[in-house]
């Protein structure tokens, strides 16, 4: 693992190979997102997605836990305008997840709660450790879990959903997992090395086509079916126009491994 510039307060960014490492390191306040930490997430992800040399994202937290959601004590007393900038910062970290053309995949172990279960949900995939709890239990201090409900209830079923956000219960990795929240739940000791190697996977296709396939998979989610056949049907074109594209059908049908040019 190398380390990469910039260097932030709240945040380690590295680089393994093609894989990038965001590290959300405040460990002694369970990596909370204050609006100083999701600045600085912001701008590491968005270092990375202008990275043409990355190819994929592991997201993880430092300590204890991956994320017990926005910091508290910093939004206890505060006024309308500071709530309303941490919620702005908020939805921007989540906009810029899914925007770069990198996969990001949270690797979570401990609790990811309220809007740390918003950051794990927004992620493309989830490794989970064994020992994970999901969480949105925001209702039970006064405090409805409204902007976390908006990624949980695109990786969930309606149900689940609101049984979580109304009774604020966590559901372990398993659960998390039979409901769509997780992709895959290992050992907690094994967490960072099957995240890894699940980017390391994505790492072997051509990083622009990943990139307009996770662009175009955000645009068509919420489509009506005709539309959403338009858009890829335009998509499909494009893709097929590019370099990759006929190196691939060409090194299928020679029976061969591509020779990706990244273009």
């Amino acid at each position: 693992m190398t380390s990469s510039a910039p260097v932030f307060d709240h945040v380690r960014l590295e680089r393994s190979g093609p894989v990038a490492v965001v590290t959300m390191n405040r460990p002694d306040r369970r990596n909370a997102l204050s609006i100083a930490h999701m600045r600085e997430l912001t701008a590491a992800l968005t270092t990375v997605g202008a990275d043409a040399d990355c190819a994929a994202v592991v997201l993880a937290g430092a300590g204890p836990a991956f994320c017990a959601g926005h910091d508290l004590a910093e939004m206890a007393g505060a006024d309308a305008a500071f709530l309303e900038e941490e919620f702005r910062v908020c939805t921007r970290l989540m906009e810029t997840i899914q925007a770069i053309p990198q996969p990001v995949i949270a690797a979570v172990h401990g609790i990811a709660t309220a809007a740390g279960c918003q950051l794990a949900a927004t992620c493309d995939l989830v490794v989970a450790a064994d020992d994970a709890r999901f969480a949105t239990p925001g209702v039970r201090i006064g405090l409805f879990c409204s902007t976390p409900m908006v990624a949980l209830t695109r990786a969930v079923g309606r149900k689940k959903a609101m049984e979580m956000l109304l009774t604020g219960d966590p559901i372990d990795a398993h659960e998390a997992r039979a409901s769509g929240l997780v992709n895959r739940v290992v050992p907690a000791g094994e967490l960072m090395d099957a995240a890894m190697a699940l980017a390391g996977r994505i790492a072997q296709a051509s990083r622009p086509v990943v990139g307009v396939g996770k662009q175009a998979f955000y645009r068509q989610i919420e489509l009506p079916q005709e539309e959403a056949y338009a858009l890829t049907a335009d998509v499909m074109v494009a893709n097929a126009a590019m370099a990759d594209a006929h190196e691939g059908i060409c090194a299928f049908l020679e029976k061969r491994p591509p020779e990706w040019r990244h273009a």
